[in-house]
């Protein structure tokens, strides 16, 4: 376990704007920042990031958090591990306390395969540098005929494994680490004949693949044999922390400039990025030979909605990439495309060109991938009619996966001159197609875009309603109030009627002193670990002091942390405008509010509670009971029904 002064100075120091920029692409709204959300696919931006308070919440789908919080859920790895990498960003030396057994049982296997690639890495780096083999093999290719800079060779980590078969397998388990983890990374590969490792990728040119936090997830390993019955690429499986739908190589190294040139631009192989960085230009990932997937394009669509596509100029996958695109489109992309001289890739054309020369050319050719398609295929039907109502097929197929509707009629109108056919006709094929494929979903968006838009105008970080408890409110929910009230407001006063005196009232003060009066505790064990944080803060700082929010933001239960996120950027009441104050009407103020709020949330929920335990003494009867048992039942429920008469009485003034 870390501890608490290391996590104070880690909350300290980290910049929660920095940490969450480096997975989205943050635009400045006022005093925050908004993006689209990275936990759920959208189209209006509802992830909101308040640098002030340190927090992020989504009005979307309603995930919120901190720094800490943020990194848990977008790397699916423990509050401990979360904290670590903070601190390793901000030079923060962590002091751990040592681990209990069952803390070192619970280690989680993701992490020992995240270390046991890091030292692969290493191993691959090393090998190629400092051994024989490694130099006049992986070197020389590399720089030869490939010709890299050693700058760009240490930057993407490229390294050699070894030829000699176990090499690599055999040196990692004399290192300490141990065979399964070899094994689930898929490094290494068990001989069927004497169980021994074997190492998958012996004998070939290393390219780690790093995700989008620069952590090793994966290798691909290149041969540089010419035997054809040897595969020329061989990649890691599928493991606990790869998966290969979820990860475009280079996006690490890429996404600080499709940031600021906010376009990606999108090649095929490893190499074809790593010499476009080279040559200057560094917004570039590739899917690493796989066809495009939903979750790539997700990934991508957190930085940018512009995406440049380059082929090689004698490809022949053209044609079979092209439903690929049209993922791109069906996410909402802006797609270009860029065909390149006959017998280039952009391997050899980064590598031929300066970095001006490259970046102009890409600017002077690239197309609109709608009008490039037709055009493509237009010339691939030569005139024949069978063929061209085949292309109205096609173009039909993609234009109705783009769902801006101003975007569609523009393409419509382009593709029509293009083929030389009626506008019209590409309508109502576009709208049939949509209809068969979508129903009624734009509907749908389209409600949802507006309430998120009239949520966001109510207050500058977003609202999420909750409605005033009222008679009949779930325990649950009149807990969630109380903590509420205590969170944002305990050390606040109010004026309360007491008979014919007005009395001064500490929010805090009144929630505490009555659940004390009845004994009680809260069964929503994240909301009870609130109140009893809150009573310790209170009962040092004293009334009237405000406890600070930090304590509950960062707190070292994640779930404290997300209701506390979630309190405080929500807010029940309506903004209201000076318009309404010209006209003089009446806006309840925070102290009315809580003159009201807090006394009649308190009497709900010991309302809530007698009626529990009256069930509960209810469902007593009806058991076998001795005389006495009997008689003390009857008493106890006398009793309560006695209180809970008090209580109506004192919810009726409250409301009167």
């Amino acid at each position: 376990m870390i501890d608490k002064e290391t996590v104070d100075r880690i909350y300290s120091a980290v910049n929660i704007v920095d940490i969450i920029g480096d997975y989205v692409t943050l635009k400045r709204a006022g005093v925050n920042y908004k993006a689209c959300c990275p936990f759920h696919n959208e189209k209006t931006p509802s992830f909101v990031v308040s640098p002030a308070k340190g927090v992020y919440k989504c009005f979307g789908c309603g995930k919120g958090g901190n720094a800490v919080t943020f990194l848990m859920e977008q790397e699916g790895i423990s509050y401990v591990e979360a904290l670590k990498m903070v601190a390793k960003r901000y030079g923060i030396e962590v002091h751990e306390k040592e681990m209990t057994e069952e803390e070192v049982r619970r280690n989680d296997n993701r992490e020992s395969m995240f270390v046991v690639n890091s030292w692969a890495a290493d191993y691959f780096v090393n090998y190629l540098h400092g051994e024989s083999e490694g130099r006049s093999v992986g070197l020389s290719y590399f720089r030869e005929r490939r010709g890299l800079t050693d700058a760009i060779i240490r930057k993407f980590g490229l390294g050699f494994c070894p030829a000699r078969g176990g090499r690599m397998s055999k040196d990692a388990l004399a290192a300490g680490y141990k065979e399964e983890f070899l094994l689930a990374t898929g490094l290494s590969l068990k001989s069927e004949r004497d169980g021994s490792l074997f190492d998958r990728f012996h004998d070939r040119v290393m390219f780690p693949v790093h995700n989008i936090s620069g952590r090793v997830v994966a290798f691909g390993g290149r041969t540089l044999r010419s035997d054809k019955n040897i595969a020329k690429y061989v990649n890691s499986p599928e493991s606990e922390i790869y998966s290969k739908k979820r990860e475009l190589y280079g996006l690490y190294f890429a996404k600080r400039a499709i940031q600021q040139h906010d376009c990606a631009i999108m090649v095929e192989g490893y190499l074809d990025v790593i010499s476009m960085h080279q040559a200057g230009v560094e917004n570039v990932v590739a899917s690493s030979g796989t066809s495009l997937t939903e979750e790539q394009i997700r990934l991508l669509g957190r930085f940018t909605r512009n995406i440049t596509v380059i082929y090689d100029g004698d490809s022949a996958g053209i044609k079979a990439s092209l439903r690929g695109i049209d993922m791109l489109l069906k996410e909402d992309m802006n797609v270009r495309v860029v065909l390149l001289p006959d017998g280039e890739d952009p391997d050899s054309f980064a590598r031929s060109r300066s970095s001006e020369e490259l970046q102009e050319f890409i600017r002077r050719n690239e197309r609109d991938f709608i009008a490039f398609k037709a055009r493509l295929l237009l010339d691939d039907a030569q005139g024949d009619p069978i063929r061209k109502a085949a292309l109205i097929g096609d173009m039909v197929q993609s234009i109705a996966q783009i769902p801006s509707t101003i975007q569609r009629s523009v393409f419509i109108r382009e593709c029509a001159q293009i083929m030389d056919i009626d506008e019209s006709i590409l309508i109502s094929e576009v709208g049939r197609k949509r209809l068969s494929t979508y129903g009624d979903r734009e509907t749908d968006d389209f409600i949802r875009r507006q309430t998120a838009l009239a949520r966001d105008s109510r207050t500058d970080i977003g609202v999420e309603y909750k409605p005033a408890v009222e008679a009949g409110s779930s325990s649950d929910a009149l807990e969630y109030e109380l903590v509420k009230y205590l969170i944002k407001y305990g050390h606040r006063s109010f004026d309360f009627k007491e008979g014919a005196n007005m009395v001064s009232c500490n929010v805090a003060e009144v929630i505490f002193d009555e659940l004390e009066d009845g004994d009680l505790r809260f069964s929503n064990p994240v909301y009870e670990k609130i109140r009893c944080t809150y009573f310790e803060e209170w009962e040092k700082l004293g009334v009237g002091v405000e406890v600070p929010a930090h304590i509950f933001i960062n707190h070292t239960d994640p779930e404290v942390c997300r209701l506390s996120v979630d309190i405080l950027t929500s807010d029940d009441m309506y903004k209201v405008s000076d318009l309404w104050k010209q006209k003089e009407i009446h806006i309840e103020s925070d102290e009315e509010m809580l003159a009201v709020g807090v006394p009649k949330a308190v009497s709900l929920y010991k309302t809530k509670v007698i009626d529990n335990m009256i069930k509960r003494l209810q469902t007593r009867l009806s058991d076998p009971l001795t005389e006495v048992e009997l008689e003390q039942v009857v008493l106890k429920l006398s009793a309560l029904n006695n209180a809970k008469v008090s209580m109506a009485k004192k919810l009726q003034r409250l409301i009167i």
